[in-house]
């Protein structure tokens, strides 16, 4: 099987600093994955910015959502989500910044579909994630 591709979901107002730990963990971890950090690097107007991420989300074979304590505000994640069900990119969450199962978490998540930050769990979610949707 070959690297999958991940997309990288996350609060950018809040959760930016466990986002660059995350990818850096990734890159010294036995992970089968390869991150694709494709989030916006400026502020585009909102038409624009969906039209560049649902591109990038499309591109890749999953598409993992980092849920931190504040995620009821971050509404470019459920739009990620969106998008990734849309073109039928299966997704997963892991719990950063203290978040657990007691936390909000955006529009299209599930909480069965979100697990704490261990490399072995996550890999093991990649590898169910690698059975479903486009995939297949």
């Amino acid at each position: 099987m070959p690297n999958p591709r991940a997309f990288i979901s996350f609060d950018f107002d809040n959760n930016s600093g466990q986002k660059l730990y995350f990818v850096g963990q990734s890159i010294n971890s036995r992970v089968p994955f390869t991150i694709q950090d494709w989030s916006s690097k400026m502020h585009l107007p909102q038409n624009q910015w969906e039209k560049l991420i649902r591109e990038k989300v499309n591109k890749c074979n999953i598409l993992i959502v980092l849920v931190g304590k504040n995620m009821s505000s971050a509404k470019g994640v459920s739009a990620e989500i969106a998008f990734a069900k849309e073109h039928n990119v299966p997704l997963f969450g892991v719990y950063v910044d203290g978040a657990d199962s007691s936390s909000i978490l955006p529009t299209g998540l599930q909480r069965n579909r979100t697990i704490i930050w261990n490399w072995k769990e996550i890999a093991s979610a990649i590898e169910q994630c690698m059975t479903e949707g486009k995939n297949k």
